[in-house]
């Protein structure tokens, strides 16, 4: 049968090494899928509900490497986490989050059962922009409170669901950071020039994070908005000091990204901007 796949080794329950008809060696990961099995045994894909095969090498070789140094019955329960995950997601996760997340938490629960706190300067801004992957995230620190005893500082939330985000549009959790410093900066430049303290729970501060993500992801795609040139007159004679902040906020963009950014952007960030100084 061409989906059966041979077993090699069964690490724990839910894990096997096999030898796959068109991936040759695979890490097999499903729950219950590794529960008595031996060499020799025939697996087939449709035998378990859920099923991971981490077909590529290098991925492998770090799964096998976090195999051998996390305990398998956390093993265990972080890949029950990732089950859930794509449950509540509703959509097939990247495979590089058996990788990813389970180095990220093996590590996260060491450092919260040493009592090491830090922040995540980022909170608000991924919980904005995130908010079923954020959600999802508290979900997963509450079993993991539940099942293993570890209580997590509010900023792991916020990591663990950059990892979902990432596996649900292969985005890098790098460049992810990377954007949120350049939007952390984009709005200090914003307090400063306007000389206010943003209110991160306010639906404007909300529209113009969720604004500011978008025209960083229209600069990589290298969508046009299109010319607005009456507009830009009304805006500039209207609103002078935020329509100048606008243009200096695209300068910045523009440097940080080291692409071109369209010049539309400017009016809509001083229609934001405009909207945040009435409110505050």
């Amino acid at each position: 049968m061409q989906d059966q796949i041979v077993v090699k080794k069964a690490l724990n329950n839910n894990v096997l090494i096999a030898t796959h008809p068109l991936h040759d060696e695979v890490i097999l990961i499903g729950k219950g899928i590794g529960f008595g099995k031996k060499k020799g045994d025939i697996v087939t894909e449709s035998q378990v509900e859920k099923t991971f095969l981490l077909k590529d090498e290098e991925e492998q070789r770090q799964y096998k490497q976090l195999l051998v140094s996390i305990d398998k019955e956390l093993i265990e329960i972080l890949n029950d986490v990732i089950v859930l995950i794509e449950e509540r997601m509703g959509e097939a996760l990247n495979e590089h989050i058996h990788v990813a997340l389970t180095d990220h938490l093996s590590f996260a629960i060491n450092r919260a059962n040493q009592g090491i706190q830090f922040s995540n300067p980022f909170l608000y801004e991924i919980a904005t922009l995130y908010p079923k992957e954020y959600q999802i995230a508290q979900e997963v620190v509450a079993i993991l409170k539940k099942k293993i005893g570890v209580t997590f500082p509010e900023g792991e939330i916020g990591f663990i669901a950059l990892h979902i985000h990432s596996a649900v549009t292969d985005k890098t959790v790098r460049d992810m950071n990377k954007h949120h410093h350049l939007i952390a900066q984009l709005v200090d430049i914003i307090e400063s020039n306007l000389a206010i303290k943003l209110d991160r729970n306010n639906i404007n501060y909300h529209r113009l994070i969720q604004h500011l993500h978008r025209a960083i992801e229209r600069v990589y795609q290298e969508e046009m908005i299109g010319e607005q040139k009456n507009l830009a007159n009304v805006l500039k004679q209207t609103y002078p000091v935020c329509y100048n902040l606008a243009w200096k906020l695209i300068k910045v963009m523009q440097r940080q990204l080291n692409m071109q950014v369209d010049e539309s952007e400017a009016l809509y960030l001083t229609i934001h901007l405009q909207r945040l100084m009435q409110s505050s």
